[in-house]
Parts: C-alpha cells; structure tokens; sequence
C-alpha cells in the first residue's frame, strides 16, 4: 500500500457516514439478533470456532448482515475476500476463485468470499460460483434482503446454511444510540450531545427496525445542530422530527414484502378479522400495490371463501371493482375498504373446492362411461337407446326426482360439501335430503360391496413380537409429537433433554432447532456411548452435548460445561416419574431456564395404569381369591413409601406449582396392544433379583404361596403368548417460571 492509499483510506474512516464508522468490529459489540447470536447458538459457536460451512445472510435492510461478514473477516483465519454483486462481474469472481485457489494450493489455507447482495447475480454468475463452493475451494457468505429461495441458485441454496435476520427491536436500537453517544473514536463521545428522551423515542420509532436508518438520522440531527453557549447539542423532539419524518415501510412489489403483506391480508379477511385486513390493505396501499391487484384477490375470495354462503359477495366485489376503474386513486380507496370490509364481515364457506375433488375423480375415473339416460337422446334414441330411462325434474313435484347423475362407478360419492353458514346454512339441509332419497333409489337389486376375508393366522413368536413393537413405536411417536406440539420448538433454540436415553426427543430437538444449541442428559454410561456413537454421522456443530448424570446432579453437569448457560426449552420423558422428591428436582431445574423458558413433559402416571387381575374374566378366578388378589395389587399402588405410585397428576402438578412453575397440565388416557410373552409372565412373579420387588413379591405381602401360584397359572394359561389391550396414562406438563 503506497502513501496515497494509507491517505484514501484514513480519509474513508475519518469522512465514512456514521453508520459505516459505528459498525461492530466483534461479536461483543453486534447488538441484537440473540436468536441466531447469543450465547451458545449454532452460529456464534460456528463463527468462534472458525469452523464456518457456506451461509446465507436473510433479512430486511440494517439487521446487521453485512456486519456480521466484517466481524467473520475479523476473526477468521481464512483468507477473506468481499464483493457486492452489483458492482462485481464474472472477471471479479474469476480473479477472486483464481486468488482462493492459490492460497489453498500453496499455504493450505481457505478462502472465504463475501457477496453483498447475492441476489443480484443473474444465474450464469451464481452458476460460476457453483463448483468452487461444491470442492471447498471457497466458503460463500452471501447476504440479501430477498428470499434466498426465490432468488438465489437452489443449488447454492442447499449447499448453504441460512440465517433470517430480523428488524431491530426498540431496546437494540436504544442500545445502538447510546454506544455511539458514548464511543469517542468512532461516535460522538467527544462531543456533548444531550438527547431528550422523546426524540430518542421518535428515532427509534420511526427508525422501525432499521438501525442504519436510525444512525443516519442521528448524525443529521447532531451535525446540523449548532452547540449552545455550554457547548453542549441539544437534540429536542423536534429536531429528531426533522431528522426523520417518515417511517420506512419494507415493502418491495416483486420480493417478500409484496407475497408475504398479500398473504396476510388474504388470511386476516378469510378468518374475519376486519381491523387485520384494513391493516394489511393500509400497509399495501402506503407501499405503493397496484390496488387492481388486491382487487383481483378479493374476486378470487368471494368464490374460494364464501362462496354459497352469501352468493351477492362475488357481485358486491365486483361492483367495487368497477367503482375504482371508474373513480380512479385516491377516492377509489373507498371501494378498496368497502370491498375488504364486505368479505372480512362475510360468512364464510370453501364448499366450491368441492370441483377439485371433481376433477380429481375424473383422473382417476377417466374410462367411466356416460350413464346411458344422461346420454343425447336426440341422434341415436331409436338405433342404441340412449336418453332412454331419464326421468324430466320438471314434471315432478318440486321439479326434482331422485335419480342418479353420477357414473356408475362413482355412484353416492360426495363432491360438494355444503356448510351450515349464511346462505348455504339453508342450502345444505336440502341437499342432504335428495342425497338420502338419492341413496335410496339406488334399490336393493344392488349388490352388497362389503365383505370379509380371512387369512391364515401366523403364530410364530417373533412375528407377535415384531407387531407388537410396531405399536409400541407408533405410540411413542405419538407422545414425541404431543411434547413438541407443547413446546412450540424455533429454530434458534437452545435445548436440554432431560432423561435423553435413547434419544427419542435428542434427535427431533436437532431436526426443529438447527440453529440453536441441543444437551442431551443420560442416567448410564452405556445410554451417552449408544448416543454419541449414532450422533457421529452429524456435524460436528450440530452434535448434542451429552452429559450423564442423576435428575437432582443435571444443573452441576451443565455448569461444569458452561456456567450461565439457559435453555430456551426443557424436555422430558418419563423424568420425574420415580423420583421421590418431585419437588426438590423441579427446584434445581428452575435456573436452568430462560426468562421465558419453557419446561415440557410426558410423564406416565403408573398409578393409573392397567390391573393385572381385570385382564382375566372372573369366571377363570374364584370369587374370593380375586376380592383378595384386587385388594393386594390395588394396596401396591397406594403405597406411601413408593415414589414410583404414590402420585398422580395432582401431586404432580402442585410440586412443580410449589417450586416457582405456572402449570398446565393435561391426563391423556390411551390403550396399546401389548404381547404377553411367557417370559414377560415369568419375570411378574419370580423373586426379585435386586432391590426393586418383582410383581409376585408385592402380592406376597397379601397372599398365600398357594394362592398365589394359582393366580400365576391361570394367567399363563389364559394370556401366555396374546396380544391384549393395554391401557395406561401418561400426564403432559407445560410450565413455565412464574417469575415472567
């Protein structure tokens, strides 16, 4: 670099506007975006490691994209090279491959390349990044304010992780202020800047997100404002709205913004909500839609979404159409309102879909003949019959017959689905009397469809064995969505598992928040070797952290990994079940949550699970052995001294209430098939082989040897090798720390 480059480049860092000057140079400057930054999360990890894979930066402008490629240039090893796509040519991105396939070949070192606004790449430019993405010869960080799916190489897309970054919060863009207010080399902390609290919030606000926007609007405020005598600049609320007088709307009529505003207000109207959907209009008018455009919406809504429920929509549409063409902007705004009010405030009804039901038959059914009544009798009545057997509506009472319109093939199938709304309220209740006359006409000359087949009944073990599995997975399939149903999992989560063992919800927790952070707590060494051993074929960065330790020991095993750590989500199965004190375990999980951490559940409740002695019909037992065997198993379950069924949902619930936790908790009852093998029958009643009594042990405490044997025996012999329905409890907690 000669002189007149150092000079260039001192001047562009004394003269840059304040945004560019004010931009973070380390993470522990960035500001905002905690969802993909904070502590713990898959990118600052990513990035702190310096072991980043291709990105992609999402996200409306001043939300810190380009920043954080200036922090990665900072922190990384690799060689870094940075082009803006608007002013970059394929030359550029040939000389910038040729420069990272020098460094690799002769110093082993990566290249990382930084494309500013990637999307404006026309395909052959992002073609010609491709295959030096796909052998490593470049890691792409490429940022934009479009939607990469739509915009960018779906194979640069898939090579890629991407990472949506959001508008600003307030509090961000307060903090944003006042580091430039403080900082004396880059900011104005050598000046004495006074900033009255409402021109603070006026920036903020009108700034709506965007913090380049806001520090623009403060350098103005600050360089036009003359000091006073004390030297100090006083920035009032009216200069602040001098600075920036209009909010800046995202609202781009061929990106995002114009999909995702049509959208909204398509489902606010469709769900009537009318202050959403004048909203909504309001924000697509201010942004400059083309109103012929919603117009064309709502048209298609008064058919898709009321259709028969109030049939004048479509025309009252339609009229407000016609009123704009005639009136024109900006009265024509009145018609706009007019027509999202009308539908928004509609009944609403999608029974019309009912054609695509149709034509789907039809593509299934396309060799279904005419029925021959429904045929033209006009040509050839006399040669083939056709017409003959129609029955004319007109000349019936009500001018309607029962008689079928269908072919034969598709005969009683529904199509059109009438709902009870508006209009169509009254509609339906006529259709659904000529269907049952139409189902009546039909006659009994027709054949029964219905009928049984039997196949031969496999005995074999393992194939019980095997069925039976397979309802076992299904059920806990069943109890994995639920809890993932409850916590409501985002993509930047940081979660721990809280009794991992096989990794049931360990692997759904990695799959739902890629971006965030998963802790895995296992009881044995064997369950963390089985774990780690199937989480080889993961990335290294999306890996869980696995820990083994006892329920009341898990907060000690984090903070020996990293102190002040906090999930966003705690899960578990089957966590608190046998525990003792469910209380005390709870208390200790307490800390381990964010402030608006959750903590969900799935605990099955064994106290109200199935009794062994219902399971044999009373007949098989003597009337008063089987009043002793209820009274001995039921006294089993009632045990004080027995953490695994002295509980049930309501103990539950108050022990997590008494540690700090607003709790919702929900008893599902559910029944599985379950195979009695011998062996399983075998293990009930053989004496215990460690500290936990076996089932026949329990009885022992109630029942004679003899009676005893007798009942084993008759199980045996009743159930031994069958598949009987099961039932059992399982209690679905979602808390959070009341604290909030």
């Amino acid at each position: 670099m000669d002189l007149f480059e150092q000079n260039l480049q001192r001047l562009q860092e004394t003269e840059a506007p304040l945004a560019a000057r004010m931009r973070p140079q380390t993470l522990d400057q960035f500001v905002g975006q905690d969802h993909i930054l904070a502590p713990g999360r898959l990118l600052r990890r990513a990035i702190q490691a310096d072991q980043l894979s291709s990105l992609i930066f999402y996200g409306p402008p001043g939300t810190g994209k380009t920043t954080l490629a200036r922090i990665i240039a900072n922190t990384t090893q690799a060689h870094f090279i940075a082009l803006n796509a608007v002013l970059a040519g394929v030359k550029d991105l040939r000389d910038a491959i040729a420069t990272a396939t020098e460094k690799r070949k002769l110093y082993s070192q990566r290249t990382i390349l930084f494309v500013d606004e990637v999307h404006r790449f026309n395909k052959s430019q992002q073609d010609a990044l491709l295959p030096w993405v796909e052998n490593g010869t470049v890691i792409l960080i490429g940022a934009t304010t479009e939607n990469p799916y739509f915009e960018v190489n779906k194979a640069l897309v898939s090579r890629s992780r991407l990472f949506q970054l959001t508008t600003l919060t307030p509090e961000a863009l307060r903090q944003i202020v006042q580091q430039t207010l403080a900082d004396g080399n880059r900011g104005y902390g050598k000046l004495q800047v006074k900033l009255e609290p409402a021109a603070l919030e006026h920036l903020v606000n009108v700034a709506n997100g965007d913090a380049r926007s806001l520090l623009n609007a403060l350098e103005l405020a600050v360089e036009t404002t003359a000091p006073n005598p004390a030297q100090i600049i006083e920035i009032t609320l009216s200069v602040a709205e001098e600075s920036i007088q209009q909010r800046a709307i995202l609202y781009d009529k061929e990106g995002d913004a114009h999909f995702d505003t049509i959208s909204a207000f398509i489902k606010s109207v469709r769900g009537s909500d009318p202050d959403a959907a004048l909203y909504w209009l309001a924000k697509m008018v201010y942004g400059g839609e083309n109103p012929r455009f919603i117009l064309r919406r709502l048209l298609i809504l008064a058919s898709e979404d009321v259709g028969l429920a109030d049939p004048q929509a479509i025309a009252v549409i339609n009229a407000c159409a016609q009123a704009f063409d005639r009136v024109g902007m900006p009265e024509g705004r009145y018609a706009l309102a007019q027509a999202t009010l009308y539908l928004a405030l509609a009944p609403k009804s999608n029974s019309l879909l009912g054609f695509f039901d149709a034509l789907a038959a039809v593509e299934q059914e396309r060799e279904a003949d005419i029925p021959n009544p429904l045929k033209d009798a006009n040509r050839d009545k006399e040669g083939f019959g056709h017409g003959a057997g129609y029955l004319y509506p007109h000349a019936y009472r009500d001018h309607w017959v029962a008689q079928q319109y269908l072919p034969s093939t598709l005969q009683g199938k529904q199509f059109y689905q009438p709902s009870n709304q508006g209009f169509e309220g009254e509609i339906a209740r006529q259709v659904a009397r000529r269907r049952e006359a139409q189902i009546a006409a039909l006659g009994e000359s027709e054949a029964d469809s219905g009928g049984l087949t039997y196949g031969k009944s496999d005995r074999k073990t393992e194939q019980w064995l095997q069925r039976t599995l397979s309802q076992a997975g299904e059920q806990l399939a069943t109890v994995r969505e639920r809890i993932f149903d409850l916590a409501q999992i985002q993509r930047h989560y940081r979660i721990l598992d809280l009794n991992a063992g096989t990794g049931l919800l360990t692997w759904e927790a990695i799959r739902q928040a890629p971006e965030g952070c998963t802790y895995s707590i296992v009881r044995t060494e064997k369950e963390a070797q089985d774990l780690q051993e199937q989480a080889i074929a993961l990335p290294e960065l999306l890996r869980p952290q696995i820990l083994t330790a006892a329920a009341a020991m898990i907060p000690k095993a984090i903070a020996g990994l990293e102190p002040d750590l906090r999930f966003d989500c705690l899960l578990g199965r089957n966590v608190l079940m046998s525990e003792t004190d469910k209380k005390e375990i709870a208390k200790l999980w307490l800390p381990l949550l964010a402030p608006k951490g959750t903590l969900v559940l799935a605990e099955s409740i064994p106290r109200l699970n199935q009794r062994i002695y219902q399971l044999l019909p009373k007949s098989l037992i003597a009337t008063q052995l089987r009043q002793q065997w209820q009274i001995a198993e039921e006294a089993i379950y009632q045990d004080p001294h027995n953490s695994l069924f002295n509980w049930d949902e309501t103990q539950l619930q108050l022990a997590l209430e008494a540690t700090g936790f607003a709790v919702q908790l929900q008893v599902e009852r559910t029944t599985i098939q379950r195979y009695l093998s011998p062996g399983l029958l075998d293990r009930w009643f053989a004496p215990a082989s460690d500290k936990s009594p076996s089932y026949g042990d329990r009885l022992s405490l109630y029942l004679t040897p003899e009676q005893i044997r007798t009942i084993q025996s008759t199980l045996t012999q009743y159930l031994s090798g069958k598949t009987i329905p099961w039932s059992m409890a399982i209690a679905f907690v979602q808390a959070s720390p009341t604290h909030q």
